[in-house]
């Protein structure tokens, strides 16, 4: 293949992720040439909006998706955590990326921890599933919704508009930005457990044999067997950005799996936890089994109250 065109955001953190997966495949393919295609997604553009309210789903895919299918593009690289577990027809996730740091991180000028927050503190998120889990763990704590790229919302902290910021560690890790802010303190996965597929990039490109045997040079076995066990959970419970879950699997070395999940209403008050345990042989069941198992507890239930909640 001569030519491969790679479509992509145009934030800092999408144009380093598709560089990075750019510089991987010209080393790996000298003869090919691989270009850049900026687009603007839904998620780009509405920025005084909480993410729960305009629809989480494919709000930072869905231009590049049609970019794909038009033929303008070949694959496009994203968060994998903001990729719809249902992909259009024609399209598929081609290969999933060693994961960076999968966890949450504070962010303050004053404050090194959670716990030193001072009561009433005002914390920036539009994560539901991150204030779900801040104010459960510190109810006095003041939630303010927080948009725009990184450098922004570090801008809004330094500004004094927070006290402090919760934002996803590996993307300022890749950008090079944990020396910005006087503390960068990530928080523990027990604490505070991440999105589906939170520190992996999701390779999504068009269903085409020469194109997947470039693209699943780039697929990372753990980090893929750990997310498809989590987007399989995510995918049993239809939920998205505008219900507040996390679910994190974890591969340790002996082959055997963790997966641990949570859900529960923004405001904190209830949650709901479970975790399951598996082995490497057996991951394509996890996820679902895990689903299942909160289904009974009342997730559904309690999902539905906590999508009432969010659109109040």
């Amino acid at each position: 293949m001569e030519r491969l065109v790679i479509a992509t955001r145009g934030s800092k953190l999408a144009l380093w992720q598709s560089n990075y997966i750019k510089s991987i495949l010209e080393k790996r393919f000298p003869q090919m040439r691989v270009e850049l295609q900026i687009f603007k997604t839904k998620g780009d553009k509405i920025l005084d909006t909480p993410l729960a309210l305009i629809g989480g789903k494919g709000l930072f895919t869905k231009e590049l998706e049609d970019a794909m299918l038009r033929g303008d593009a070949h694959l496009a690289v994203h968060s994998l955590k903001d990729v719809p577990t249902e992909l259009p027809n024609g399209l598929v996730l081609g290969a999933i990326t060693k994961r960076e740091d999968p966890r949450d991180a504070l962010l303050s000028q004053k404050y090194s921890s959670i716990e030193d927050l001072p009561a009433e503190a005002v914390v920036g998120t539009t994560s539901l599933r991150r204030k779900m889990q801040l104010l459960h763990l510190r109810p006095d704590l003041k939630i303010k919704d927080l948009r725009g790229n990184v450098d922004t919302r570090i801008k809004k902290l330094k500004d004094g508009e927070f006290d402090a910021i919760i934002l996803a560690s590996a993307g300022l890790k890749r950008l090079g930005l944990t020396e910005e802010v006087n503390y960068f303190t990530p928080i523990e996965e027990e604490r505070m457990i991440p999105a589906m597929g939170q520190a992996a990039l999701g390779i999504e490109c068009v269903e085409d044999e020469k194109i997947l045997e470039i693209v699943k040079t780039l697929n990372d076995e753990k980090s893929q067997i750990e997310t498809t066990v989590e987007r399989d959970f995510v995918d049993v419970l239809q939920g998205g950005c505008q219900v507040p879950i996390g679910v994190k699997a974890t591969l340790m070395d002996d082959g055997d799996i963790v997966a641990r999940a949570v859900i529960g209403l923004p405001n904190g008050k209830e949650l709901l936890k479970d975790k399951i345990f598996g082995t490497k042989e057996n991951y394509k069941e996890l996820g679902k089994t895990l689903a299942e198992s909160m289904i009974e507890a009342g997730a559904k239930e309690l999902l539905k109250r906590a999508e009432e909640m969010a659109f109040k």
